[in-house]
């Protein structure tokens, strides 16, 4: 996996951007989720949502591994 990415002169390490996109990636399903009533079923939202953010950056990850 690449260490970092240049982003105008400035190295801005690649966890950090991928991490920005998990959290975008869950907040997105997280709405979903809330607007057909799936957090009925889940015993603590809180760390469902911990959870879903570590399976995406996870996802990502792997994926960005593979890629290369």
């Amino acid at each position: 996996m690449i260490a970092e990415l240049s982003l105008y002169g400035l190295y801005v390490p690649t966890l950090l951007l991928l991490s920005i996109l998990a959290l975008i990636c869950t907040r997105v399903l997280g709405r979903l989720l809330m607007r057909v009533g799936f957090y009925r079923l889940v015993w603590h939202p809180a760390l469902f949502e911990f959870a879903l953010f570590f399976i995406f950056l996870g996802s990502f990850s792997t994926l960005l591994m593979n890629r290369g």
